[in-house]
């Protein structure tokens, strides 16, 4: 695969992410979309013609290969959306990007991954929160994503760092600069236990209309979105839009009525666009963790409560032998059994107790 032409792609004028998925998808590559005509092109799904017209494709390889100079010089990484080290959890986004610039050694497919967001005026409250919250997630083997902004992002990383808990930074412009720069020392300590991500290629300035796009990208790589302190309007009610967008939980701490920066968190929860969090254990029992200690230990004999009948012993099996909580379209086709009929089972099951259910229809046992 040719690096220049997987960059080039993202230069495209008119074509955004989306589109240059398709094309590439569609005829096997960056490198070949490069060598197909404009009329040919159209025969990937969405791409029009009237678009084409206006796409300069050897300005877009003229500007990559600027783009590799800075990436060898700068030492960036580039995780292109068909790389096994491009966020899995991301791709399966819709509109995730073609490819990502990455700093650091964060393990971006974590087996758990959790973004924290809130406003950029944190107060006391929101930052004891943050504490607490990292604090008790250490014993998770969790990485945790947020946008290096001030306020409640800077404190979920910080907070990471001097726990030694991997944190990653996504920004919303290149890495040829710094936004904000009170945070250059913090990003740059990041890198030793996490790091930073970004889709945007170097001169791209910190500009307002960037970061919604950049919170998709905190949103879509993480399980869960945790929105710690929040006013009505801002980025962290747009991630928390985002993240519902994705069918990922997203998760709220309370806040006193009329404090302005609690009015976001209070308006998520009481519009069930957010589960009420008040501490880990809230988290962990929704999203069916275990702390590293119960994960880590020998593993327990199967045993099959003697009164099941043989169809719901069947189910059972299924979903013990599982390690992660099944969802009920993955059991059904397990089961091979109709979708009518699994559900009645699996609610009787849950009434005796020895299954229970979670968020986004998903099975563990008891």
């Amino acid at each position: 695969m040719s690096l220049l032409h997987q960059v080039a792609l993202t230069f495209v004028n008119k074509i955004g992410p989306v589109l240059a998925r398709s094309m590439a998808s569609h005829f096997g590559g960056a490198e070949e979309v490069f060598k197909k005509s404009k009329e040919a092109l159209t025969q990937a799904r969405g791409v029009g013609a009237k678009r084409l017209e206006l796409s300069d494709f050897n300005e877009a390889l003229r500007r990559a290969e600027q783009e590799l100079k800075f990436i060898e010089n700068n030492k960036v990484d580039v995780l292109y959306y068909t790389d096994p080290r491009f966020p899995r959890k991301l791709k399966n986004c819709h509109d995730s990007p073609l490819l990502l610039y990455s700093k650091g050694n964060a393990n971006l497919n974590n087996h758990r991954i959790i973004s924290i967001v809130g406003t950029r005026n944190a107060t006391d409250y929101g930052r004891n929160l943050c504490k607490q919250l990292i604090e008790e997630l250490q014993d998770y083997n969790i990485l945790i994503v947020s946008g290096l902004a001030l306020g409640i992002d800077t404190a979920a990383h910080r907070e990471s760092m001097a726990l030694n808990v991997p944190t990653v930074g996504v920004l919303g412009h290149g890495y040829d600069r710094m936004y904000p720069t009170q945070n250059s020392s913090l990003a740059e300590k990041m890198q030793q236990n996490g790091g930073l991500l970004t889709e945007y290629p170097s001169g791209t300035k910190p500009n307002r209309e960037n970061f919604p796009s950049r919170n998709r990208i905190v949103a879509g790589m993480a399980d869960a979105t945790i929105v710690v302190e929040a006013g009505l309007k801002g980025g962290a009610l747009i991630t928390a839009e985002i993240a519902n967008s994705y069918n990922r939980d997203v998760f709220a701490f309370p806040g006193r009525l009329g404090d302005e920066y609690s009015e976001g968190c209070n308006f998520l929860i009481r519009n069930n666009k957010a589960a009420l969090l008040t501490c880990v254990a809230d988290l962990a029992y929704s999203l069916g963790w275990e702390r590293n200690s119960d994960i880590t230990s020998p593993p327990e004999q199967l045993i099959l409560p003697i009164d099941l009948s043989a169809e719901e012993r069947a189910v059972y099996e299924i979903i013990q032998q599982n390690k992660l909580p099944l969802a009920i379209d993955d059991l059904s086709i397990k089961a091979n059994m109709p979708m009518s009929q699994l559900a009645m089972t699996l609610l009787d099951m849950e009434l005796q107790g020895f299954i229970r259910s979670l968020p986004g229809k998903m099975y563990k046992v008891n």
